[in-house]
């Protein structure tokens, strides 16, 4: 389904049509630009241009066209089903908090289809751009170590990271540089001259080195699982050498990370206390990854005595306490969690069906794929932000839903074939 075929050529200017394409790109462009700053500094300035977004990409389009968008349609589904909670949610203050920030649901998925493909300088613009914001915010971010290094060097023996943008979100700003570096990497192609591949890839290497500095482990592990994916795609389309240098890499780069980098060692070396600590069996709910091995446990049992309508989206943090009160009663209140599973999440909020129903959503986008080179990146992208909705409760925040679907919508919105798929694509397929 695509409402209008963009193509790379230039634009007749005679040509209303094309005007009109150029125009709604150029807005969209804007808006996704003023959606990367207000992720970074201001979540109303976020929402504000979502919503720009979807009313410049909707703009001219029949309403009888929006059901064609199936993957919408059954986002609809599962949000439906948890909006219907409502009926047996004692806390609907938390109810209606949990709905709003879906919100974001109703508008990208179904707004990106009926945009017309970026051309190679929209994409450049897009990658420069947001370069310049992801450096901005990790300066900021590191001014903090500079100032006092050794204070916040010791903070990390308590898991306790530097300060960052996105209202101090390390996971999500630090999944966004990850997400920013394969972006960087998919556009490389089509960045027009080399004084722009050499600041695009200075600026990627600046944020590499950031990465390891703040030691998030959501971005560390997206960044590493693109460059092994990235090696062995080399590999495979024959070059060879490049992707040995790659998969070699990796290895070499954490070791010397643990070595040199001593916010990176820090944190590794409380990971490695956090895995003692669990096979001694500690149940004190004050290490991470334990605790959210404890709030998995805690949710399969309560989904097993609420399996059909769950226990209503608004009373998840009610229960989780009593469950905690029965099962870990020795976790003390800081430490008790929301299932870091949005799987979970789901189907302890409204029940299995709208579990099974959330499931059919996430892998839906997979449908779209090809044996091409933006299906690869998109896989990728789909794989990192599948592997955020196994650990954390990434739609029950708005910056959560905002960073998933903008980035797998962006580069979804690059498949050919896909439902948005312009005719000529602005980067080569092979």
């Amino acid at each position: 389904m695509s409402v209008y075929r963009a193509s790379t050529q230039p634009v007749n200017k005679s040509s209303f049509l094309n005007n009109k394409v150029l125009d709604k790109s150029n807005i969209a462009l804007f808006c996704i630009l003023g959606m990367m700053a207000g992720f970074l500094v201001s979540f109303v300035v976020l929402s504000i241009f979502t919503f720009l977004f979807g009313i410049n990409a909707l703009r001219g389009v029949s309403p009888r066209l929006w059901p064609k968008n199936k993957w919408w349609l059954v986002g609809i589904g599962w949000i439906a089903m948890y909006a219907i909670s409502y009926f047996w949610t004692d806390n609907k203050t938390y109810w209606g908090i949990g709905l709003q920030v879906k919100l974001p649901f109703l508008i990208l998925p179904l707004a990106f289809p009926f945009l017309p493909r970026f051309n190679a300088r929209q994409l450049q613009t897009i990658t420069l751009i947001m370069a310049v914001f992801l450096l901005m915010g990790a300066g900021y971010s590191i001014s903090f170590l500079i100032r006092d290094p050794a204070y916040y060097i010791s903070q990390y023996r308590f898991s306790h990271l530097l300060p960052t943008p996105a209202e101090q979100d390390h996971v999500r700003f630090s999944l966004v540089i990850a997400l920013f570096v394969i972006w960087s990497v998919y556009t490389w192609p089509v960045l027009l001259s080399k004084s722009v591949k050499w600041f695009v890839g200075i600026s990627v290497g600046l944020l590499i080195v950031y990465i390891h500095i703040l030691a998030a482990k959501s971005g560390i592990v997206s960044l590493y699982l693109f460059l092994l994916a990235w090696g062995v795609y080399l590999l495979v389309v024959k070059r060879k050498l490049m992707g040995v240098i790659i998969v070699v890499a990796i290895p070499l780069s954490v070791i010397f990370a643990l070595r040199y980098i001593p916010t990176f060692g820090e944190r590794g070396g409380y990971m490695f206390f956090s895995y003692q600590m669990l096979k001694t069996g500690d149940k004190s709910g004050n290490y991470g990854d334990i605790g959210r091995l404890m709030s998995y446990d805690i949710a399969g049992k309560l989904i097993q005595q609420h399996p059909l309508n769950g226990v209503g989206t608004g009373d998840m943090p009610t229960e989780m306490k009593k469950g905690y009160d029965q099962w870990y009663p020795a976790v003390d209140d800081h430490a008790r969690l929301i299932p870091h599973n949005q799987f979970l999440i789901v189907a302890l909020g409204c029940g299995i069906p709208a579990a099974l129903l959330f499931i059919l959503w996430v892998f839906m986008p997979l449908a779209s794929i090809k044996r091409n080179r933006q299906s690869f990146f998109f896989f990728v992208v789909w794989l990192i932000l599948f592997i955020q909705l196994m650990i954390e409760p990434i739609f029950e925040v708005q910056i959560g839903v905002f960073v998933y679907l903008f980035f797998l919508l962006l580069y979804r919105h690059e498949l050919p074939g896909a439902d948005n798929a312009a005719e000529t694509p602005a980067i080569a397929t092979s």
